[in-house]
């Protein structure tokens, strides 16, 4: 487990103002989610004066948003996703009891924090490797395509990516093919692989993989980098933390929970 705090110390706001600030920014009503966006559960009034961010509203960083003495919990995997079971039980009811005896606030944004152009998820994970931005692709435009700076062997893009991500890529499919164009979409984008192919890419990376897979990426001629979904999903949480603090003057500190996936 690790800590990063973004700080401005003297800044104290209504969970509402916040809201209203981010939602500003990621504009969450434009998309068709797979959980609700925003305030997913109520705090007990109190002014907001430090904010826990994590990459997963998981009982662990919950628990370290408590010990950390944080007034609410930012996240982008947040509850309450489609077809989950309804009933607070096991795992579920530790999760909101832990909350709500501490009297956090719980916020998630998912789609709209993978989606921002200037500080979600793909965007800061494509500048972090070095990409030039091309364009969009698949569903929503949730996809990217860009450019290396130079034609690269599909070793040195590994290499890139672990020094970035701080772990190795699995990947699947050539091992010969000069890598020039890429498309990525961070997450469990794995099943974008073939429009990734129609786009002309040279490499195609997101987080996840299945074994279907590898089939895919050997049919279609195009190496697929599985980054690891937790891994390409760590950018945009604390940007939007850097982004509260900046504009509020409140304590944010990101809480990191190991994730090999």
């Amino acid at each position: 487990m690790r800590e990063s705090a973004f700080v401005r110390q003297g800044g104290a706001m209504q969970i509402s103002q916040i809201l209203s600030y981010t939602d500003s920014l990621l504009h969450p009503n434009e998309y068709k989610d797979y959980a609700p966006n925003g305030l997913q559960v109520q705090g007990d009034g109190r002014e907001i004066r430090k904010i826990a961010l994590a990459v997963t509203a998981s009982l662990a960083a919950e628990k370290e948003a408590v010990r950390i003495g944080a007034d609410a919990l930012f996240v982008h995997h947040g509850w309450f996703w489609k077809h989950d079971d309804a009933r607070i039980v096991g795992i579920r009811h530790a999760r909101i009891a832990t909350l709500l005896n501490a009297g956090l606030a719980l916020v998630a944004y998912h789609l709209p924090l993978d989606d921002h152009p200037e500080f979600g998820n793909n965007a800061l994970f494509g500048n972090a490797l070095g990409f030039t931005t091309t364009g969009r692709f698949g569903q929503d435009n949730l996809g990217w395509t860009g450019l290396t700076e130079k034609e690269l062997s599909l070793q040195t893009l590994t290499e890139t990516i672990t020094r970035v991500l701080g772990r190795q890529p699995l990947v699947v499919g050539p091992t010969t093919r000069p890598i020039r164009r890429v498309a990525w979409c961070t997450g469990a984008a794995q099943d974008h692989l073939e429009e990734a192919a129609e786009c002309g890419a040279d490499a195609y990376l997101s987080g996840e993989i299945s074994e279907r897979t590898t089939h895919i990426a050997r049919e279609t001629g195009i190496p697929y980098f599985a980054c690891g979904h937790h891994a390409t999903e760590r950018f945009g949480i604390q940007a939007l933390g850097r982004k509260i603090t900046e504009q509020f003057g409140i304590e944010t500190c990101y809480i990191e929970i190991n994730n090999p996936v």
